[in-house]
């Protein structure tokens, strides 16, 4: 029964039993507003209930690079700290989920078919996933947990002021990580004089972090050997290579690597080379070491950026933030099947520790 029906009965009821009112219209229109306020309360159609407008579902389009098993443990957090903020899959927030399984060429088309479900924002990670997003729309707001650097990639015009549709958080490589990698294998490998980067070719924050690591490599008098895999058949060759021609191995972290970061850290064992890796994730998949920023720090961070932009912020508005906290992880059980030794330094100051 309408709301306005409902209305007409109980004017006709409050006039019919009371004779008082039938000619005294204010106080029909006291009973009627009393009778109206009760049938809120008891769930009766009025005309006031019936106006309360429907709460207002978020679209949220979350591309991965990888499978969500093999994703950064980072991942989990984001979706904990936005339920912590109110945002609730299934109730207040639409979530439209595609993953790459490892594959960079895969995220533009991922993109494109995200944007077509008319989302209200678009959540990813990485530098190549950024690109992807950006190259699929310039208008929807786009929020990246862990990219490389976005002013050198040009997808924002400044750290402080992006404007545009996208902001998130920066990975800093260019704020001494590179030269941090070198520098734990010098303390694990004190006769290292050549090391091993392995990477996926044309990865986008490959020219960085080689540049960075170059000039590091050369105030530690260290030779870099850059052997580049296109595809997870190459790790093979690739660990066969740097076992013959280096004493280590740096893994630049990518989505193909860190998909296949068993079979990464199986082959580094195999061929007996002690390997840093810029994830903790592999080291929890047998891995020596691994030096990172504080990849789940970031991922909270990003679910904040979105809370802020479904809430009516522009991201060009956001500042991209750079790390600030940074985790070392190491595997001693690792170093023992390698026959190296961590130095009691590093042990002390290391984040994590895998006996």
């Amino acid at each position: 029964m309408g709301g306005r029906k409902t209305c007409r009965m109980v004017e006709r009821t409050i006039r019919g039993r009371y004779p008082v009112c039938r000619n005294d219209a204010s106080m029909t229109r006291l009973l009627l507003s009393f009778v109206l306020m009760l049938s809120c309360v008891w769930g009766i159609p009025s005309v006031s209930c019936a106006a309360e407008p429907a709460q207002k579902i978020a679209r949220l389009g979350f591309v991965g690079s990888h499978k969500p098993s093999t994703a950064p443990r980072g991942v989990a957090v984001f979706w904990e700290r936005l339920r912590e903020l109110g945002w609730v899959k299934g109730e207040n927030l639409g979530v439209e989920e595609r993953w790459a399984d490892g594959h960079v060429d895969r995220l533009p088309d991922l993109m494109s078919e995200i944007v077509r479900t008319k989302v209200d924002t678009i959540v990813t990670y990485n530098t190549a996933a950024a690109i992807a997003a950006k190259k699929a729309t310039n208008t929807i707001p786009i929020v990246d947990a862990m990219m490389g650097d976005p002013v050198e990639a040009g997808l924002v015009a400044s750290l402080a002021h992006p404007g545009g549709n996208l902001t998130g958080l920066s990975m800093g490589y260019g704020e001494g990580i590179p030269g941090k990698f070198l520098e734990l294998l010098q303390d694990v490998v004190p006769s290292l004089s050549s090391v091993a980067v392995i990477t996926l070719a044309n990865f986008p924050t490959n020219p960085q972090i080689l540049s960075a690591l170059s000039s590091s490599a050369r105030a530690r008098r260290l030779k870099l050997r850059i052997i580049e895999v296109h595809n997870p058949e190459s790790l093979g060759s690739a660990f066969e290579q740097a076992s013959r021609q280096t004493q280590a191995a740096c893994v630049l972290p990518n989505p193909m690597m860190m998909n296949y970061r068993e079979r990464v850290t199986a082959l580094a064992a195999k061929h007996r080379l002690p390997a840093i890796y810029g994830l903790p994730e592999f080291v929890d998949a047998g891995g020596l070491m691994a030096y990172s920023p504080d990849v789940a720090g970031m991922f909270r961070r990003a679910a904040d950026y979105v809370d802020k932009i479904l809430k009516g912020a522009k991201p060009g508005d956001l500042p991209i933030e750079q790390p600030t906290k940074f985790e070392l992880v190491v595997n001693v059980k690792t170093a023992k099947a390698l026959g190296v030794t961590i130095p009691e330094a590093i042990l002390l100051r290391a984040d994590e520790v895998i006996r």
